[in-house]
């Protein structure tokens, strides 16, 4: 394949788009891919990770899944999920590596295929989903390619993980994006509430209905419907929500002439559906319908080092931002396992900026229970070895303690200074001052 042919290729391709060789090698480019970066692309000189990483080696020296080596040894395309320098940013990419082969089967070189992720971020920001732990990023990596498709999404999680930002996340990456994101709470509607709520009424269809009303499915016509809880729909009323979704089609209470819905449907659960399906309490029917792309939100235990990075969101979203948390605070939120989770992490924020008079917020300001922080390690995610863990805390640490010295995050950690920058060396870990 001649490079003629592969500008081509990558002109077609209307994302940001390279031709990349063996040696990771940029050998042709689009123009959409020259807009995204700031800095100067030289074909036949530039690298890749040059230019995404601002690195000198390629991605897997520095412990991510380099899509283009897997494509080396499968000879099939690969996604990633990936965070990008882009002059002074840094960015969430959705990567896609194709290889290309030519007409005698050999692989002349690799297509890569980049997508912003606009609703994740690394650091804090307003209005998006944020972490930087493997399981966020799993997540992350779903939703992204889920989005802009119609399938229906179940989303599945503890209690206070985040469903509804992760639908709305969702719902802003689509193609309805424009259209209504409309939410129904189904914990404690009745029977009779909730096929009003959803359908709308005609006046007279029941006592008190003085006037018509129109039903959520009306409202949301072209957008996305989220049904929280929708583990606590009666089960006489699943039957109506499935024949919703068959036929597309609806009347409202009291109502005689069909109407049809335009919606891309979204549903949320800390329950076990399946569970209840083997228990009679959830029609299977309906469940199949419901869980067409299953997406399970990871626990704050199942992504622990996002815990600091969450801790100063919050904090950053208060009237006291000029605060911090001190060494020992952050020490703690990481042994703390949140039984409610991110919710109860932002709960715990907001009450520890007023209980605590300095801008060095204490451990004790936390209300929570004390340990000693050597048993740091009681609340290591099954997932990492103790030194992954013992790396991903000092630069959770030294990333957020920015106005702590070296020699108080020591006093702090129950270490000497020396041991601290011994530790710090070992892990390859700086000080962000």
């Amino acid at each position: 394949m001649n490079v003629p042919m592969i500008q081509s290729l990558i002109n077609a391709v209307e994302k940001p788009a390279i031709f990349i060789d063996h040696n990771y090698v940029i050998k042709a480019i689009n123009q959409a891919y020259r807009d995204h970066y700031t800095c100067e692309v030289i074909l036949g000189s530039s690298h890749c990770y040059e230019v995404s990483h601002h690195a000198t080696q390629s991605c897997d020296k520095h412990g991510e899944d380099c899509p283009l080596l897997h494509c080396k040894e499968t000879t099939k395309s690969h996604r990633v999920l990936h965070i990008h320098k882009n002059g002074t940013k840094k960015e969430y990419c959705d990567i896609l590596m194709r290889p290309i082969v030519n007409d005698d089967g050999i692989t002349v070189g690799f297509l890569e295929i980049l997508e912003k992720v606009s609703f994740a971020s690394h650091e804090s920001e307003s209005d998006k989903l944020i972490g930087l732990s493997k399981a966020f990023k799993e997540m992350i990596e779903l939703v992204n390619r889920s989005a802009k498709s119609d399938i229906s999404i179940l989303l599945h999680g503890e209690t206070g993980t985040g469903k509804e930002l992760v639908a709305n996340a969702i719902h802003n990456a689509s193609l309805r994006n424009t259209e209504p994101f409309i939410v129904v709470e189904c914990t404690g509607l009745s029977d009779a509430l909730f096929e009003s709520e959803l359908f709308g009424h005609e006046k007279g269809a029941f006592t008190g209905a003085s006037t018509s009303k129109k039903g959520l499915i009306d409202l949301v016509h072209g957008g996305t419907l989220f049904l929280d809880e929708v583990g606590d729909i009666p089960l006489n009323q699943q039957v109506k929500l499935l024949r919703l979704l068959e036929t597309g089609s609806y009347r409202s209470v009291g109502g005689i002439e069909a109407k049809y819905a335009n919606f891309r449907l979204i549903c949320a659960s800390h329950k076990n559906l399946k569970i209840m399906v083997n228990t009679g309490e959830f029609r299977q029917d309906l469940y199949y319908r419901l869980a067409g792309f299953p997406i399970h939100l990871p626990s704050l235990a199942e992504r622990q080092e996002d815990i600091p990075l969450l801790a100063n969101h919050y904090l950053s979203q208060t009237q006291y931002k000029e605060k911090c948390f001190s060494p020992k605070a952050l020490a703690r939120l990481f042994q703390y396992d949140f039984p409610g989770n991110i919710r109860e992490l932002k709960n715990i924020v907001e009450r520890a900026v007023l209980m605590d008079d300095e801008n060095s917020i204490s451990s004790k300001a936390l209300g929570l229970s004390e340990l000693p922080l050597e048993n740091i390690v009681s609340a290591t995610n099954a997932n990492m070895t103790l030194a992954q863990l013992e790396k991903s805390y000092l630069e959770q640490l030294c990333h957020h303690s920015v106005k702590q010295s070296a020699q108080q995050i020591a006093d702090a950690l129950g270490i000497s200074k020396r041991t601290f920058y011994r530790k710090l060396k070992q892990h390859q870990v700086y000080l962000d001052k």
